[in-house]
């Protein structure tokens, strides 16, 4: 069979039943999700650090202002006083989606990816906010991640879209989802689709770093699965994480899954916001060159490639402009340890900080390259090129191979004699 013979329904809507993941920041494009949708599949746009985004998108200014507000702070190892404007935050937010929307075409649908681990020093109004200005701004989908959100619906019960955004959450276990279920109830409201991340993901995982080799996508969606059967729950459930072929995703839809959600073979495609060069890493990325490491200020375990610039070198940390990662005190793992250098009277120029990473610099700057696991097979999806590097895909082309291909066969582009 192929992925292309069955279908998606969400909020009484049929789908293709392909979702491209929202990579941050800014990697899962709008062009990139604007394609999914003409497809009739779901593409994600992420929120964060959406004031970036927009200013890339929409020449705005929304960091800098923030930067230049809150300079004094600059060598402060604590920043409380460092608050986002929420009207600038809506604002922000609200371009990014309702920009995107005004340009979609097509079947398909249009998804937010929401991390609850952008704390932004004041993590419940800031929470709410992106939330909210979404659902203003007439996003399809919210797919609640990086977080339990067990106080997320709690937060927008009251908006007069709650109930007619779909909203999905992301798992890593049965435990996780019976915590979130059983306190959406409270609001009246079920998800409207699962998303079950297994241990091959990219980017954040939802294991612990001493034992995401124990578990594998199939069983934990498996246990998920068995878990809504028991309590009489038909809630779609979306893999995640290690999807490479349609076949995979053929295997999954036949053993009970509704849909399957597919990203790292999008990273290198001519849609993905990661720049040309950052695309030829990963297609020349071998296997021993991806690791899962606890550098990340949030506290999850982190999968990506041992030769991102982030992991070679330190950075002062900007969270006057940027600042996503600061608790409700203002504090940040990062923060805290690269002023500890400095106080033991390390210059800023040879400061290194090998425990943590300056994350939102990083993602911003396209430092920090975040993978699946099968980063290291997407050589074999494309052709190289006479000049020796690798040809770039289409978003189109990927996803058509996903629907169409069989026996976990990759149909390669048609060769082009140029490097675009």
């Amino acid at each position: 069979m192929k992925l292309d013979d069955f279908r998606l329904n969400l909020h009484g809507k049929e789908y293709v039943p392909i979702i491209i993941g929202g990579m941050g920041v800014n990697i899962s494009t709008a062009e990139l999700a604007l394609e999914a949708a003409r497809l009739g599949g779901i593409g994600h746009i992420s929120d964060a650090e959406v004031h970036a985004i927009a200013d890339k998108r929409f020449g705005t200014n929304f960091i800098e202002r923030k930067r230049e507000k809150y300079f004094a702070s600059k060598d402060q190892k604590s920043k409380p006083e460092v608050q986002f404007n929420i009207d600038e935050l809506a604002e922000a937010q609200g371009l990014h989606v309702s920009k995107t929307m005004e340009a979609k075409k097509g079947s398909g649908a249009i998804f937010m990816n929401c991390m609850e681990k952008l704390t932004m020093n004041n993590p419940l109004e800031t929470l709410k906010t992106r939330l909210s200005a979404a659902m203003d701004a007439g996003i399809d989908g919210i797919t609640l991640s990086a977080g339990l959100h067990l106080r997320s619906f709690e937060l927008i019960k009251n908006h007069s879209r709650f109930f007619d955004t779909m909203f999905g959450i992301i798992v890593s276990s049965a435990k996780a989802l019976n915590l979130f279920l059983i306190k959406a109830a409270r609001v009246g409201r079920q998800p409207d689709y699962i998303v079950v991340e297994g241990p091959l993901a990219g980017g954040h995982l939802g294991f612990g770093i001493n034992n995401w080799k124990e578990f594998n996508l199939k069983s934990i969606t498996d246990e998920v699965l068995q878990f809504l059967k028991e309590h009489g729950l038909k809630i779609p459930v979306i893999p995640a994480g290690g999807i490479f072929t349609g076949t995979d995703a053929v295997e999954f839809l036949q053993s009970g899954s509704s849909g399957v959600q597919v990203a790292t073979r999008f990273t290198v495609t001519k849609e993905s916001g990661l720049p040309d060069f950052v695309k030829q890493k990963y297609f020349q990325a071998l296997e021993e060159e991806v690791e899962v490491n606890t550098v990340s200020p949030t506290g999850y375990p982190m999968r990506m490639l041992k030769q991102s610039p982030v992991l070679q070198k330190s950075v002062k940390p900007n969270c006057e402009g940027l600042g996503y990662l600061l608790d409700s005190k203002g504090n940040c793992s990062y923060l805290g340890a690269y002023y500890d250098e400095i106080q033991k009277g390390i210059s800023a120029a040879n400061v290194f900080i090998k425990e943590k990473v300056c994350l939102c610099t990083g993602m911003q700057t396209f430092k920090c390259w975040t993978c699946g696991h099968y980063v290291y097979r997407l050589k074999d999806t494309t052709n190289k090129l006479i000049d020796g590097v690798y040809q770039l895909l289409t978003a189109e082309h990927v996803f058509q191979d996903y629907l169409f291909s069989e026996d976990h066969k990759i149909k390669l582009p048609e060769f082009e004699l140029a490097f675009a």
